[in-house]
C-alpha cells in the first residue's frame, strides 16, 4: 500500500473536505438560528443555501470515487495513475466549491458550476472503468 501513498492522501483530502463542509454548514445554519435539514427556499442568491448545497454536492460524490479508489488500490493500478486521478478530482471538487460558495452566475445551475461537477462525476467514470479494467487483467 505504501506506492499508492499519494491517492491515500488525496482521499483522505476528499474525506476531510466532505466533513468540513458538514462543520461549516452547521455552523452556519446554527449562527442564524436556521433548523437542521435542507434550505428552503432553494435560492442560489442565499449563501445559506449554497453553502448547504456545496456540502450536500460534496456528500453525493464522495462514496461513488472513494469506493473505486479503494478498490483500484486492491486490484493494483498504476499508483501514479491513481494519483493523478485522485488528485484530479480533489481539484475539480475544491474549484466547484470555490465557485459555488462566491455565488453569482458562475455559480448557478447550466453554467460553470455544472461542468464542474460533471467533470468531477466524469473523472470517477475514468477511474471505475480503469478500476474494473485491471481487474479484471
Amino acid at each position: 500500500m505504501q506506492a499508492y501513498w499519494l491517492s491515500i492522501v488525496g482521499t483522505l483530502a476528499l474525506c476531510l473536505l466532505s466533513v468540513l463542509l458538514a462543520i461549516y454548514s452547521g455552523s452556519s445554519k446554527g449562527r442564524l438560528g436556521v433548523l437542521s435539514g435542507p434550505i428552503v427556499p432553494a435560492d442560489d442568491d442565499n449563501m445559506l443555501y449554497r453553502i448547504d448545497r456545496v456540502h450536500m454536492n460534496s456528500v453525493e460524490a464522495l462514496a461513488p470515487f472513494v469506493v473505486p479508489a479503494l478498490l483500484a488500490m486492491m486490484v493494483g493500478v498504476d499508483p501514479a495513475t491513481l494519483a493523478a486521478i485522485v488528485w484530479l478530482h480533489l481539484a475539480i471538487r475544491l474549484v466547484h466549491l470555490g465557485v459555488y460558495i462566491r455565488g453569482g452566475n458562475a455559480a448557478k445551475g447550466g453554467s460553470v458550476r455544472t461542468i464542474l461537477y460533471v467533470s468531477g462525476a466524469v473523472v470517477t467514470l475514468v477511474l471505475v472503468i480503469v478500476t474494473g479494467w485491471a481487474a479484471i487483467q
